[in-house]
């Protein structure tokens, strides 16, 4: 059973292992029409390519896409694109002594319970190396939205590493792409980077909460009961590499808070429903209410460390194992990028679905 391929209509398999001599996602369902090249697609990847700064993994590798089909000068053809991106600096020799041991915080242990069989240099698939064909394919879906519709505008960011979090009073959307954390609050990104330089140095790694938004979303997008946009947007987001939780909106919070705070009030605007805040994240139901679409992920730390950790092998001794290689000290830096393509994946696959069934939005207000 392949359990590889995500999405409706629009749908996503990607391929590929962290040390094989490549990787890739093949897309099927993108419309034909939509302008698209290597270079739109590269300016994604570039954001998540590793080896950028100190602070992420030093392996070098230039993440460049490769379109092998289902474009034709310069446009889709609604036939499937196969898209590739070759491994080039690999160095599965840093693995060679963890062949017989299963790494702390890592798939090992489950992967060879189920198969009987890993591929240990780097974690093979389950390494977050495989999110580089996510953030292909979301380039494509990016993409398709520009031209199907243009309003919708997608921004993530970092906004807690470890226990620290952003003054949300001091956010400014124009400082994400200013720093090496995507962070929307300059002083905590100078803060942070004193906090995770300390941590690479002594061998350990810290987790992180980033958010995406996405703007512009028309409402109706999603389907009651099983078919709910935020089911499958929390979906994406926790199969992303090391994301061990997800919220729409308030999230969790919103257990802390009464029905009148919760609860966000309707007046009519001149263009429609206005909202007087946004608790439930741009979706009702299941359905986006043409407000911001809101998702926030925690990404656990790295369990790739120099510290060493206790630990069994495969035939059941017990050990100490330390995880050498080019890890990095907080893996959700570079997730940012990936959460980002996730939400235009989900985004467009649900644009397609409700022009499917209704042809548009049919209740009209006002």
């Amino acid at each position: 059973m392949s359990m590889n391929t995500f999405g409706h209509l629009f749908r996503v398999t990607t391929w590929g292992e962290s040390h094989g001599p490549a990787l890739g996602a093949t897309v099927d369902g993108c419309p034909p029409g939509v302008p698209v090249d290597e270079a739109m697609l590269q300016h994604w990847l570039d954001k998540r390519k590793p080896g950028q700064n100190k602070y992420t993994t030093q392996r070098r590798e230039p993440d460049a896409v490769r379109i092998l089909s289902g474009v034709f000068e310069g446009q889709t053809t609604g036939t499937p694109v196969q898209l590739m991106i070759e491994n080039t600096d690999q160095r599965s020799k840093d693995y060679g002594e963890i062949a017989e041991k299963f790494r702390p915080g890592h798939a090992d242990i489950t992967y060879w319970q189920k198969y009987g069989i890993r591929d240990y240099r780097g974690g093979g698939r389950s390494s977050a190396r495989e999110t580089a064909a996510r953030v292909a394919a979301g380039g494509l879906a990016r993409a398709a939205l520009a031209a199907l519709a243009p309003g919708i505008e997608i921004l993530g960011y970092m906004v807690q590493m470890g226990p620290h979090g952003i003054d949300r009073a001091r956010m400014d959307l124009d400082e994400v792409a200013r720093n090496a954390f995507w962070c929307p609050d300059a002083e905590s990104a100078e803060s942070w980077a004193d906090y995770l330089d300390g941590l690479r140095k002594s061998g350990d790694s810290v987790g992180a909460v980033i958010e995406v938004v996405a703007r512009g979303v028309p409402a109706g997008l999603g389907a009651p009961i099983y078919g709910k946009l935020d089911t499958d947007l929390a979906a994406a987001a926790m199969s992303i590499n090391a994301v061990k939780a997800v919220e729409i909106g308030e999230g969790m919070a919103a257990a802390a808070l009464r029905g009148s705070e919760n609860a966000d009030e309707i007046t009519m605007g001149p263009d429609g429903p206005v909202y007087s805040s946004n608790h439930a994240g741009g979706i009702l139901g299941g359905i986006s209410t043409g407000q911001d679409i809101v998702l926030r992920f925690a990404v656990k730390p790295t369990s790739s460390i120099l510290t060493p950790r206790r630990t069994i092998t495969k035939s059941g001794e017990e050990t100490e194992i330390i995880t050498k290689g080019r890890h990095d000290p907080c893996v959700g830096i570079r997730a940012v990028p990936v959460g980002e393509a996730m939400m235009a994946c989900v985004l467009l696959d649900h644009l397609l679905l409700h022009r499917g069934q209704t042809g548009g939005n049919r209740g009209q207000i006002g």
